[in-house]
C-alpha cells in the first residue's frame, strides 16, 4: 500500500505509474497526452515529483522514475520522507 502524502494527488500517482510501467524517459507533453491531462498541469506535477526525488530530469525536459519513486509505488517509502 502506498503512503498517504498530503501534497500528492491522483495525477502524481498516474505519472509515476506510466514512468514505471513503460520504463521510458518521457517529456511532460508525451506524458500529458497519454494520461489525458494538460501539458502545463503535468509539467507542474513533474516538477514537484522531481523536488521530492521520485523522478529525475534527463536531457533537459525529459524525466524518468527513480528508485525512490519505485519504492513509493511499492509502499516501501514512509510518508514522512515525502512531506515537504
Amino acid at each position: 500500500m502506498r503512503p498517504r502524502v498530503e501534497w500528492m494527488n491522483q495525477t502524481d500517482n498516474r505519472i509515476l505509474e506510466i514512468l514505471d510501467e513503460s520504463d521510458l524517459i518521457l517529456s511532460p507533453a508525451v506524458t500529458a497526452i497519454n494520461l489525458d491531462y494538460s501539458r502545463n498541469w503535468v509539467s507542474r506535477r513533474m516538477s514537484k515529483l522531481q523536488k521530492a526525488g521520485l523522478i529525475e530530469k534527463v536531457n533537459g525536459s525529459y524525466y524518468r522514475i527513480t528508485d525512490r519513486g519505485r519504492a513509493y509505488l511499492t509502499g516501501e517509502l514512509d510518508a514522512e520522507e515525502l512531506e515537504e
